[in-house]
């Protein structure tokens, strides 16, 4: 049986949910969505969670990106493909707040993890990268024009480029920067702070701001169109 390569754990109101395949740059495999979407429902459905705090146990990056090294046939690579639309739209549609450690790289499906929480915590050596661009991947814009505006969004998304804290700061895309070692910390003091009002109070005032900005639609029907492409298109790079 193949070992874990998330972990989870509640204390004191707050989940956390951290990737362990740092021998991989935390690199998302199969085995690793449906981890990670079995640990959501977990915390969704637990009455003691109020926050939910994603992040990772190397401080030298959240997550790669998916792992175009993973051996997979033509289903498996589209069966892969649904499992990060169904993450992303299991996070943007989120009940509960979220909160995700951005230290290191944060490339890829893991910048699309990070952008699909309510709030981030940038670690000062903070990597963000959304290559969708230079892959050819139609992914990116339902959650990030909510986040930081329609001309910052087309600069990310066509670009390509690296980011560092400091410019995420300048965008609005995280609320804190912390030491690379202390990120995880940092989330989680954020995430107290979050746990300590009325757990009512805060899911309503998320629910409401879903609704008002459309971003669960969005982030479904962007989903249909990465899935489709995996699908009928080029779809993403893979290892033979």
């Amino acid at each position: 049986m193949s070992r874990p390569l998330t972990s989870f754990a509640v204390a004191d109101g707050i989940a956390l949910l951290r990737l362990e395949r740092d021998d991989a740059r935390n690199a998302i495999n199969t085995q690793m969505l449906e981890e990670m979407l079995g640990h959501l429902a977990t915390a969704r459905d637990d009455d003691d969670v109020r926050v939910l705090v994603i992040s990772s146990n190397d401080h030298l990056g959240l997550s790669a990106g998916a792992d175009v090294r993973e051996e997979l046939d033509e289903d498996g690579r589209v069966r892969r493909m649904q499992l990060f639309a169904d993450l992303y739209d299991e996070l943007t549609a989120y009940p509960k707040a979220t909160v995700a450690a951005c230290h290191g790289s944060v490339v890829g499906g893991g910048a699309e993890v990070a952008v699909a929480c309510d709030l981030r915590v940038a670690g000062s050596n903070l990597r963000l990268r959304f290559p969708g661009a230079a892959l050819g991947v139609p992914v990116g814009p339902a959650r990030l024009v909510s986040l930081c505006g329609l001309s910052v969004a087309k600069y990310l998304l066509l670009t390509s480029r690296n980011i560092s804290a400091d410019e995420a700061l300048r965008m609005g895309l995280v609320h804190r920067v912390a030491p690379a070692a202390r990120t995880e910390e940092v989330a989680m003091e954020l995430a107290a702070e979050v746990a300590a009002h009325p757990p009512e109070s805060v899911a309503r005032i998320k629910r409401m701001l879903l609704d008002w900005d459309g971003v669960v639609q969005r982030s479904a029907e962007e989903g249909r169109g990465q899935v489709e492409w995996q699908r009928t298109g080029p779809g993403l790079p893979h290892h033979d």
